[in-house]
């Protein structure tokens, strides 16, 4: 039971690092530039979980890590992209 508790916590550090860079990329970078830079976090993110399970020596469940996190980045990026569209 333990190992899925680990698990959700590098899903949700990887959520973090996805919406800390889509509030970056919004306050700092033009309309077009941020939703380039979406797509950088969402490969970044993707990236990231497979780092995390390259240092943590367990395979078991990384198919489900990369679902729910490229699913919860692909939301939080929705989010940020609904938001630019709506007030720029």
């Amino acid at each position: 039971m333990g190992f899925v508790k680990k698990d959700w916590l590098y899903i949700a550090l990887v959520w973090v690092f996805v919406s800390v860079g889509a509030v970056l990329a919004i306050a700092v970078l033009e309309n077009n530039d941020a939703i380039r830079a979406f797509g950088v976090l969402a490969a970044g993110g993707i990236a990231l979980v497979s780092l995390i399970n390259l240092f943590t020596s367990h395979s078991e469940g990384i198919v489900t890590r990369l679902i729910f996190t490229a699913g919860g980045s692909y939301a939080i990026l929705a989010v940020a992209g609904l938001y630019i569209l709506l007030t720029r």
